[in-house]
């Protein structure tokens, strides 16, 4: 009873997202059915979001991968397969998106704000007043209260 409880956690973990994608969805041709995973594990699951569609289980992951394989079988290369999903669905399909001028500020918005941060920093503790330093040149009075204060304290 342990033991098969035990192969079965073991092959549940095995398995991992292969079991998303099910058997009547594969292509005959081995060549397309590479590209179409290949192509699956680098585009999002807008459901589970964090997830490729290679890995997930939702309805329209289903859907997508349906449609990578439908355009793949049409004779679309890898690139138009996903310049037209990204065309339907957005940039957020992609799990990697591509650096262009339109996302250039996300991509570089973090090394503004660090570099901002920095700058704000050192200005922050430059601005800070120096001690200045005690003149050592005392008037005669003051000079006998010093002397008077030090005596008091010993």
């Amino acid at each position: 009873m342990k033991r098969s409880l035990i192969v079965a956690v073991i092959l549940t973990l095995c398995v991992g997202g292969a079991a998303a994608l099910s058997p009547s969805e594969r292509l005959p041709d081995s060549r397309q059915e590479a590209r179409a995973r290949d192509i699956s594990a680098e585009l999002r699951c807008l459901v589970c979001q964090n997830q490729s569609i290679d890995d997930s289980d939702a309805d329209l992951a289903k859907d997508l991968r349906r449609l990578v394989r439908e355009r793949i079988s049409a004779g679309d290369s890898n690139a138009e397969v996903k310049d037209y999903l990204v065309s339907r669905y957005g940039e957020f399909v992609l799990l990697k998106p591509v650096f262009s001028l339109r996302n250039a500020l996300l991509w570089l918005l973090p090394f503004i704000a660090l570099v901002a941060g920095l700058f704000a920093a050192r200005r922050m503790f430059r601005a800070v007043p120096q001690a200045q330093p005690v003149s050592s040149d005392l008037s005669q009075d003051e000079q006998a209260e010093l002397a008077r204060v030090l005596k008091d304290r010993s």
